[in-house]
């Protein structure tokens, strides 16, 4: 195995040409577990921690552009207003070592069913900038997984940045494990509502092959606001559309049995995260969340089972 280490993105470009089966290695938090337990030997290893423009960040006026490395600590504590469904993810991610190592270039790299940035990235609506000798593209979050650990990246190209908008209403984000820290998803749920255009986004991790959005649910839930005025009177979901929307997104999913949960367990929990993000949501929303959002970012109302510790006592 060769350790290949550029000091510049154009250098590290060339080398990706010239060794395109070469695996980036930036936190490693998951390329070295795979290595470690001899589930993948590369002929090259492909050391990105000396380009320093991969760990920073730029605030635009309507979108952060995230460089592929910065830290899951970084997003928690000085993205959480821009990109407070993000930073709710990483707060559940591994242990406060690997949040400090890990990024989110990463997750999009290992293209796992169960990373945690995933569902966040799809009910935002990112973009994923990539680049190679040829030059660079912007890959939509909806076209970036192909299939269970793939991705949609030429052979040449690296992943650069992650482009996203500011939050213009509440995010939220909820995980199932098996415990609250150190712990593989057993599945998640992201939830972002756009105010603007009246919309709503999701994003279920580890319930499909892929990374995926409840378009259903999304679609019923913007025309039941829609229909009821919510939008501008901030009136409440009904129950019996929370229910709805709740069934629609367990119905997205196409999951398995596995040491980690069943299938039926992970459907039913999909439906209860759907089912809890949206109240947390709307709560924020209807109490200014919607307008706040961008100045002082998501604050969820205190409750048990958010976060890592998932839908617990749900079952």
């Amino acid at each position: 195995m060769e350790f290949l280490r550029p000091a510049t993105w154009d250098e590290a470009l060339a080398a990706k040409a010239a060794h395109p089966a070469a695996v980036p290695v930036a936190g490693g938090t998951d390329v070295m577990v795979e290595i470690n337990f001899d589930h993948r030997r590369p002929g090259h290893l492909m050391d990105l921690n000396r380009i320093d423009e991969l760990g920073q960040w730029e605030v635009g006026e309507t979108a952060v552009r995230l460089g592929a490395s910065v830290p899951y600590t970084r997003i928690i504590t000085e993205l959480r207003d821009e990109l407070p469904g993000l930073a709710l993810a990483s707060r559940t991610v591994a242990s406060p070592q690997i949040r400090n190592r890990g990024g989110v270039g990463g997750n999009l790299g290992t293209a796992s069913p169960a990373g945690d940035a995933h569902p966040a990235l799809l009910a935002a609506g990112a973009e994923v900038e990539v680049a190679s000798v040829r030059g660079s593209r912007r890959i939509p979050i909806d076209a970036f997984y192909t299939g269970v650990k793939r991705n949609a990246l030429a052979p040449d190209e690296l992943i650069r940045a992650v482009h996203i908008a500011r939050a213009g209403g509440p995010q939220q984000f909820g995980k199932v494990g098996t415990r609250n820290a150190m712990v593989i998803a057993v599945c998640a749920f992201g939830l972002a509502l756009h105010p603007d255009t009246r919309t709503v986004r999701t994003g279920i991790g580890s319930a499909a092959p892929t990374p995926v959005r409840a378009k259903a649910a999304e679609e019923f839930l913007a025309a039941a606001l829609a229909e009821g005025g919510c939008w501008e009177n901030g009136k409440a979901v009904s129950p019996a559309a929370a229910a709805e929307f709740a069934a629609l997104a367990a119905g997205a999913c196409s999951p398995i049995d596995d040491v980690r949960g069943t299938a039926a367990y992970r459907r039913h929990a999909v439906g209860v995260l759907a089912r809890r993000t949206l109240t947390w949501a709307w709560e924020e929303y209807r109490g200014g969340g919607g307008a706040r959002s961008r100045t002082t970012g998501n604050t969820r109302p205190p409750g048990p089972a958010r976060g890592a510790e998932g839908t617990e006592g749900a079952a």
